[in-house]
């Protein structure tokens, strides 16, 4: 089974989130592309969706690759519980008439989140889990996070 490591030094978030390709296969496929190499992907307390650290994939790392393709909703939720991991997709042009495609990963730490935008609500994939002996240190990691703001945060693969 593949899983995601995910890291960030500051707020000593080291968590592995393991991967649902049997619920989300064209979700969990873009991130077993993307993640070939590790990444590091900025990240940043979440203003509308509640208990989220928000890492948009950069546009630079989408250009002309054959992963930055639309994605359907799979394994779809509108309110994360703790420790999923969401990818959230919006469509060139939807978000305030920006002309790329958003890839959001989204790390979701605690209840009561929601996937309520300015534009309305969008259906993310949950596409991993933090296995749930991770999730209290995960959730305090998060909150470390939350209070010191814009960090850059590591993803990589390995195996369960």
């Amino acid at each position: 089974m593949t899983a995601i490591r995910i890291t960030e030094p500051r707020s000593q978030l080291s968590v592995t989130a393991l991967l649902l390709p049997e619920k989300a296969p064209e979700n969990a496929a873009f991130l077993l592309a993307y993640f070939g190499t590790p990444r590091v992907v900025p990240g940043i307390h979440a203003m509308w969706t509640g208990p989220e650290i928000s890492c948009p994939v950069p546009s630079t790392d989408l250009e002309g690759q054959a992963y930055a393709k639309p994605l359907p909703a799979e394994n779809a939720t509108l309110n994360p519980q703790p420790g999923d991991i969401v990818l959230s997709y919006v469509p060139p042009r939807m978000w305030g008439g920006n002309p790329n495609a958003i890839f959001d990963i989204g790390l979701y730490y605690g209840q009561g989140a929601r996937l309520l935008f300015p534009i309305g609500w969008l259906a993310g994939s949950v596409v991993a889990q933090v296995r749930v002996e991770e999730r209290d240190r995960f959730a305090s990691a998060c909150g470390v996070i939350r209070r010191n703001g814009a960090c850059d945060i590591t993803f990589s693969l390995m195996e369960a």
